[in-house]
């Protein structure tokens, strides 16, 4: 693998985010799980990771990373940058893309459980011929890892997985798959028209339960210019579980603190 630039996606709602007022503090990446905040567990497992040679933090207020402990040069040995972010997730890793080329790896602040041997299982699974791959769990390791956790699954006929918040965008064709999650970004909240994009036999299938995952992918690839879409199945399935609900960062803490 090529030497990586590494991309964390630290934007909050422009509204405020109900999440860090649980957790009593002014943005969410500044929740801290084990006495770290969040930023600062997930820059620590990628700076750590010998391909990353440089790390950028997508947020809109870098100067609320500015003194944290372990973000400063010393202590990462590795530059570390910020960036302005986008109107949403998808739109700042299109900007990312632009200014940052690839190969590009790809988390959000949030990941608090991240680890640099997830990191190297993922990076050493990535397909060669893959523009995007993406990190899944299914759902018999998460479960084994999290019994009472509440995922989004994706269910396909192979099985069920959960996001993991990990990407490498290998090539510029990358844009492509970045403009159509921007585009059904923009439809999350119009089934009919998401749908329509993506193909009613697409749809039809995936709602009946006979879509594979290699499928899947292959029409969203399709979909993308012609991208080549792949996913990578962590072993462990704590590798799927953020930050998203009170919930979520109450299990983030217990698991911690095992």
């Amino acid at each position: 693998m090529t030497a990586l630039t590494a991309l964390v996606l630290a934007g909050t709602r422009s509204g405020g985010d109900l999440l860090a007022a649980y957790a009593g503090v002014s943005h969410k990446a500044l929740i801290e799980v084990g006495g770290h905040t969040m930023i600062e567990r997930v820059v620590a497992a990628l700076a750590a990771l010998p391909e990353v040679t440089r790390i950028v933090v997508a947020i809109e207020q870098p100067e609320l990373l500015r003194d944290l402990p372990g973000l400063q040069p010393a202590v990462l040995g590795k530059p570390l940058s910020t960036m302005n972010t986008a109107d949403g997730p998808s739109a700042t890793v299109a900007s990312a893309l632009t200014s940052l080329g690839v190969p590009l790896l790809v988390t959000t602040a949030d990941h608090a459980l991240l680890q640099t041997a997830w990191l190297t299982e993922f990076l050493a699974a990535c397909p060669a011929d893959a523009d995007v791959t993406a990190a899944l769990a299914g759902r018999a390791a998460v479960e084994a890892a999290a019994p009472h956790t509440r995922r989004t699954w994706l269910r396909f006929a192979d099985g069920d997985f959960s996001g993991c918040n990990l990407f490498l965008m290998s090539r510029p064709t990358a844009s492509g798959v970045i403009e159509l999650w921007r585009e059904l970004e923009r439809h999350r909240k119009a089934p009919l028209r998401m749908m329509q994009r993506l193909g009613w036999t697409f749809a039809l299938r995936y709602r009946l339960g006979s879509l594979t995952s290699a499928a899947a992918m292959a029409r969203l690839g399709a979909l993308a210019g012609g991208a080549r879409l792949a996913i990578v199945a962590m072993r462990d399935g704590r590798a799927a579980i953020d930050v998203d609900k009170p919930a979520d960062l109450d299990l983030v803490r217990q698991l911690v603190a095992r």
